[in-house]
């Protein structure tokens, strides 16, 4: 018999993972591949299931962790922190769903029962799905990702009012009346979430404190916990997920419940499996094939009506007709709680297979067609949205208050995505004295920039609506920090349309992205992960661990980076004249992944240079002041600090002599790092150069520095 369990669940699980590897090429979510497979070995298919209290078992234990997960996440500080939007649209949409699918349901002839766990089941989403199809387009942080999210919380918290509700129906029976069943059922469960209260007050704390010293303690008593109170509620009339539910929410308060959730999400998803084929292998498809009209009755209210309500909603909040949008495709299909309650409704008896292969059906249908509305939200949006106008107000307010304050009238470089990445590149610019425009679709973010004094909007790279409201007129640069080849090439695209005229920098994680971006346009691309990971190795090769490792008794070496803006930038080391100021010697410079060792006195510093100096210690903080010294734009050389070429006029009194001898870096403040004379080009020229009529001269400086009277003179 053993043997005959263990080859049976092999099968299952061989078929299972074939399956879920064609679900997953066809972008469809695991559930509708599990219940495929339970179709398929059941009595319907090749009727392998034998087994069939070891997979219910096994079944229940997937709900009991699946509502304990769900009640160990349960963020009621995300329902506050985006304010009435979440509960108005949670709670509009499961009024609205379930309703109007009552109301369809009876106009279908069924039974009151029978319309009612229809209707309930119609109104919740599947929070596994959504989060994860929205993690994996990186939207789980956007706006309407966030109150996606928080109104999927407000249905999670009635799908549990509704178990409490229907299992209090079901103990009702034909002699009690509802109505006492009913407050039987509070009076228990006011004890019962009395007594938790005090678990999770005095005794919870410290107990995890405890168990949680053994990582693998801690999960072993999370599952003990969540089965126990699972015992628990049916014990006391509710139902074990309920049960589970409430074992979730007492060890939410810990500071243990991410490290329980993360190691607990693998073995839910593994159980739930059984669940979803244990019930397609109770579906009898002759059954299924006479509610298919009824079904994809139920499947188009969903797919329609849910997003439009959402839609109704958030317009009339003031949110703009592609929040709404984005938002409500979220809500198109219903979740495996629908299903698990049509499971809790066949076992009390209140609806019989044929309802519950109908809502197992509408399941099927949504979950799979509303997957890839999800996936190909943008898409869809483009093309729908001359249509979307009467789902959003004259003035989306809402959103208009989120780009209202802290506006600047123009902006240098306008840049989107405030992530780490962002947020660095912003605060360089800004150090620089180069004014910055962010853009990020982060509530949160755009509220801590907001803070740091950083002029922020919200907005969404790929919502080619947002570029209207951004001062582009006087923009010279548009980044986009974010990855993802869809955001860069759709903003690329929108700016293009809109007539951008400055420079468009993208990033990307990839050689085959980068050359993408070039070829559609992108004037720069950005590598974050392969410029970062060559200077680690730049900083692990350095001249000064080569140096270092080289000489048998102890010197005292340091190492200064030029940053762009120190004085020391676009000076010749005699220049610097460091080793008569500081006693310091300049032994070697690593530039881009090359080190020059012992340069010359002409050897021209850059940007981003790392200087490997010789001194004593106290001579090197001197100097590491002195090369660190930012540079400061007076009265003599304001104006931009660049490379232009300059012709020498005929009459010039240049004309003749040395760059020695004219000494422009000492009497002007700029720097010749090269000479065109004729079809010949001279870099880094050499002090004993002589200028000759004719000469362009290639000048590192400001020009208002070149023109002025003390520069003309000889």
């Amino acid at each position: 018999m053993t043997q005959h369990i263990f080859t049976e669940m092999a099968l299952i699980l061989g078929i299972s993972a074939a399956l879920g590897f064609l679900a997953t090429r066809l972008k469809q979510p695991l559930i509708v591949a599990f219940i495929a497979v339970g179709i398929l070995v059941g009595p319907s298919g090749l009727n392998l299931v034998a087994s069939h209290e070891q997979l219910h078992l096994l079944a229940e234990m997937g709900i009991a962790i699946l509502l304990f997960v769900v009640g160990l996440k349960l963020d009621l500080h995300l329902i506050r922190t985006m304010g009435p939007v979440a509960l108005a649209t949670g709670l509009g949409q499961v009024l609205f769903t379930s309703v109007f699918g009552f109301l369809i349901a009876l106009a279908l002839g069924m039974s009151p029962i029978g319309a009612l766990y229809v209707a309930v089941a119609l109104t919740f989403s599947s929070t596994i799905i959504i989060v994860k199809l929205l993690s994996d387009k990186r939207e789980i942080d956007s706006l309407h990702g966030r109150i996606a999210i928080g109104f999927l919380i407000v249905q999670d918290i009635a799908v549990v009012l509704a178990m409490i509700l229907l299992t209090a129906i079901g103990a009702g029976g034909e002699a009690d009346s509802l109505l006492m069943a009913s407050l039987g059922v509070i009076v228990k469960g006011v004890v019962l979430l009395a007594a938790l209260g005090l678990l999770m007050r005095f005794v919870l704390p410290r107990l995890m404190d405890q168990v949680a010293r053994s990582q693998e303690l801690l999960l072993l008593f999370s599952i003990a916990w969540a089965v126990l109170l699972a015992t628990g509620g049916e014990f006391l009339g509710f139902s074990k997920e309920v049960g589970a539910f409430l074992a979730g929410i007492s060890l939410a308060t810990t500071p243990y419940r991410e490290a329980i959730s993360s190691r607990l999400v693998s073995l839910r998803d593994f159980l739930l499996l059984f669940f979803f084929i244990n019930l397609g292998s109770q579906l009898d498809l002759s059954l299924l094939g006479a509610q298919l009209g009824a079904a994809l009755i139920f499947s188009l209210f969903v797919l329609i009506g849910n997003p439009m309500i959402v839609m109704i909603i958030m317009g009339l909040m003031g949110y703009r007709k592609r929040t709404g949008f984005l938002a409500g495709l979220t809500v198109a299909q219903i979740s495996e709680f629908s299903l698990i309650l049509a499971a809790l409704g066949l076992s009390l008896g209140h609806i019989d297979q044929e309802t519950m292969g109908l809502v197992t059906l509408v399941g099927l249908i949504t979950i799979g067609l509303s997957t890839y509305m999800i996936i190909y939200s943008h898409q869809l949006y483009e093309r729908l949205s001359p249509f979307l106008g009467i789902f959003e107000r004259r003035i989306p307010h809402r959103e208009r208050d989120e780009d209202s304050s802290e506006r600047s009238e123009d902006a240098d470089v306008i840049l989107f995505g405030l992530g780490r990445y962002g947020r660095n590149i912003a605060a360089n610019l800004l150090a620089r004295k180069i004014k910055v425009l962010g853009v990020d679709f982060d509530p949160q973010i755009v509220s801590e920039c907001r803070r740091q004094g950083l002029p922020v909007r919200y907005g969404d790279a790929e919502d080619p609506e947002i570029l209207e409201h951004l001062p582009l007129h006087s923009t010279q640069w548009v980044v986009n920090a974010t990855p993802g080849r869809e955001a860069n090439l759709t903003l690329l695209k929108a700016l293009r349309a809109h007539g951008f005229s400055g420079k468009v920098v993208l990033t990307a994680h990839a050689p085959d992205e980068a050359k993408m971006y070039r070829e559609a346009g992108a004037d720069k691309v950005l590598w974050p992960f392969v410029d970062a990971a060559e200077q680690a190795v730049d900083y692990l090769t350095t001249s000064a661990e080569t140096i270092s490792a080289g000489i048998p008794w102890p010197v005292t070496l340091g190492e200064v980076r030029l940053r762009p803006g120190a004085r020391a930038v676009g000076m010749h080391i005699r220049d610097l004249d460091l080793r008569a100021r500081t006693g310091v010697s300049i032994i070697a410079v690593d530039r881009a992944g090359r080190s020059h060792f012992d340069p010359g006195p002409d050897f021209l510093l850059m940007a981003a240079d790392r200087l490997v100096l010789l001194g004593s210690r106290e001579s090197l903080e001197q100097a590491a002041r002195l090369l660190e010294e930012r540079e400061t734009l007076d009265a003599q050389s304001g104006g931009a600090f660049r490379i232009e070429e300059v012709p020498l006029e005929p009459e010039s009194p240049w004309i003749g002599r040395s760059l020695a001898e004219l000494d422009l870096r000492g009497r002007c403040g700029i720097t010749i790092i090269g000479i065109r004379r004729g079809q010949e080009k001279i870099t880094s020229p050499s002090p004993s150069e002589i200028l000759r009529a004719g000469d362009v001269l290639v000048v590192v400086g400001s020009l208002e520095s070149l023109r002025s009277a003390r520069c003309q003179q000889p």
